[in-house]
């Protein structure tokens, strides 16, 4: 496979954890746009050392990290629709992912970064680890601390309740 058909191949979860990053539909394009421009333009630096899309998360990464420094209001609020129709399960389960966004939207970026990862990516901590540039000792705090922040932000728990547990 060549590294262009390498980096098409690689849009689909670009696109779905820039949307976990930016939470805009529009700035997520954005930055998948960008990560891929930058990696066209600039295919003849990548080293062959592991694979395309690590590069190119790499890439993503840094022009996300770019963006948060330019902007000093980095934590938008999307404002959904009108509050959905009282369908039941759905409605709950759509207020309760809302709840988890808008938590998951309040964590400092190195652990939102690495909850989509590992989390909503399905990266293996060796690789997520890569991607981030830090050692996998480290990603696994920032997953613990995001873990844990996100129970307490949602009400769904927190290090008080363990206490009460047996075993």
């Amino acid at each position: 496979m060549s590294v262009l058909d390498e980096i098409e191949a690689a849009i689909p979860r670009l696109r779905r954890a820039a949307r976990a990053l930016a939470r805009d539909t529009a700035a997520a394009d954005d930055l998948v746009q960008d990560s891929l421009e930058r990696a066209l333009l600039r295919r003849s630096h990548w080293r062959g050392d592991g694979p395309v899309a690590a590069w190119i998360w790499k890439i993503m990464l840094n022009l996300h990290r770019d963006g948060l420094r330019r902007t000093a209001d980095h934590l938008v609020v999307v404002s959904g629709a009108a509050e959905p129709a009282d369908t039941g399960g759905a409605a709950t389960d759509h207020l309760a992912l809302t709840e988890v966004q808008a938590a998951m939207a309040r964590l400092p970026v190195d652990q939102r970064q690495a909850l989509v990862l590992v989390a909503i990516e399905g990266q293996s901590l060796k690789e997520a680890a890569a991607i981030l540039g830090v050692p996998e000792g480290t990603l696994v705090s920032r997953l613990g601390r995001a873990r844990a922040s996100l129970r307490v932000m949602t009400g769904r728990g927190g290090p008080g309740e363990r206490k009460g547990r047996a075993g």
